[in-house]
């Protein structure tokens, strides 16, 4: 009997929670799933345990960020964003022991989209178990990259329809076409702070690949990871990137080793920021949100063919130190903004009135603006969509685009169709030697404590 009542309690009390018609979705898979290499399984852990704890404390505020955004009035969000910024600050320094999973802190949403939580906890998997073949030293250097391949290979074909597309986030992204939905940019713009946290995060992740890159197999792996995270305390979090870096940014040497891998993790970082812009918007309903990130997903997942743009890309700083914070990646510029702007010319002419190929001035400076956390001087308010609108009242838009589920089917052939045009005159990169294994070369003097 007792037993009986407390199942219809659990019954009532997930449905309640929920808080939407949409149903409870079948799980049939746990996650994360990390037992199939166990020579390396937890070598991060025990020779890193410090830097593991910081990567556990921000997979806590990406899990936490879903809840806090999708129960936050949009009126409240400056008033939260501060609160939640503080909430994930205190994390770094008081870490969860273990990694935890989406559903551990982001409960809520969760349960209507989960399919989400199961890209995000397969692809940290994958962070950890690449991480831990860096990291163990009984893998010879010259070998790292086969055992690297072969938790790519898992990965990828385990649970492909959770995994992130190997191929550069130029693709993905022109595949998911979110730039003209209304949720554009939310994030962003209303909880600045956060959203630099994550920016943060998303320099740390990378730069510790490349630390354990320049350090080799010995001591010098420990010296370089340790430097390089005490960055994070000393001068990343009081200056923090103005722009989601790339894999090619910030982990060059890695990129060269692994691209499928580097391309990845960009394709999740990304992926986080659009369900936070999605989560952010007020416009709709859960079962909407629902539709329109499921399509984000499948857009981004990993698609037959996708190897073939694992490499189509170059590596502006090649011989970047992770152990020193650069100017260059605290400023708006570098490739993600490029990208974006290179993706919005290619629309234009679909969006045009009169099908000039010509962005006028004042709507690139709008997406400039629209591309920068926080709101700016002379901003229009709004989405880039309702921006873009303002100053061009006649746009053509084909109908339903901007819905919720819906691919811009136009505006993502024509990006399409540039990125080829720019991809055949990118040369592939080439992969990175791995015969010799690196000695850490000299660096900065060492982070006061």
């Amino acid at each position: 009997m007792h037993a009986a009542i407390l199942s219809v309690f659990i019954a009532v009390f997930m449905i309640q929670g929920c808080g939407t018609s949409t149903p409870l979705e079948q799980r049939d898979s746990a996650a994360p799933l990390r037992t199939w290499f166990p020579r390396y399984a937890n070598a991060f852990f025990y020779r890193h345990h410090a830097e593991y704890k910081v990567a556990a404390a921000i997979h806590y505020a990406h899990g936490k960020a879903h809840d806090d955004l999708q129960q936050t009035r949009l009126e409240r969000a400056y008033y939260f964003d501060a609160a939640f910024e503080a909430d994930y600050l205190d994390r770094l320094y008081h870490p969860p022991l273990t990694e935890p999973t989406m559903m551990m802190f982001g409960p809520y949403s969760g349960q209507a989209f989960w399919k989400l939580y199961r890209a995000i906890d397969w692809t940290h998997g994958h962070h950890e178990a690449t991480y831990d073949i860096l990291a163990e030293d009984r893998i010879p250097w010259d070998r790292k990259k086969e055992w690297t391949d072969r938790a790519l290979e898992a990965y990828l074909n385990r649970d492909p329809a959770a995994a992130r597309s190997p191929a550069v986030l130029e693709l993905t992204l022109r595949r998911a076409g979110v730039m003209m939905k209304p949720y554009f940019g939310a994030f962003r713009k209303n909880y600045p702070r956060s959203n630099s946290f994550f920016y943060t995060a998303h320099w740390w992740h990378p730069v510790i690949y490349e630390a354990m890159m320049i350090g080799g197999n010995g001591p010098g792996q420990d010296e370089a990871v340790w430097r390089t995270n005490e960055l994070t305390f000393t001068q990343v979090l009081n200056n923090r990137p103005r722009r989601m870096l790339l894999s090619r940014e910030a982990m060059p040497r890695y990129a060269r080793l692994s691209p499928e891998s580097a391309n990845i993790f960009d394709n999740l970082h990304m992926l986080h920021g659009i369900a936070y812009d999605i989560l952010a918007y007020e416009g709709w309903t859960v079962d909407q949100k629902q539709a329109e990130l499921y399509r984000v997903i499948r857009a981004m997942a990993y698609q037959p063919g996708d190897e073939k743009f694992s490499r189509t890309f170059a590596v502006p700083n090649p011989d970047m130190d992770p152990r020193v914070y650069a100017p260059w990646m605290e400023t708006p510029e570098g490739a993600m903004t490029a990208m974006m702007e290179d993706m919005f010319r290619e629309m234009w002419p679909a969006m045009s009135p009169d099908g000039s190929t010509e962005v006028p001035a004042e709507v690139l400076d709008q997406l400039r603006k629209k591309l920068a956390p926080g709101h700016q001087e002379g901003e229009l308010p709004g989405s880039l969509l309702d921006a873009v609108k303002a100053l061009v009242p006649n746009i053509r838009m084909e109908e339903h685009a901007s819905e919720p589920g819906v691919a811009p089917r136009e505006m993502i052939a024509a990006m399409l169709a540039g990125w080829e045009r720019k991809a055949r005159a990118i040369p592939d990169i080439p992969p990175l030697p791995v015969a010799a294994e690196p000695s850490l070369p000299p660096g900065p003097a060492a982070a006061p404590l």
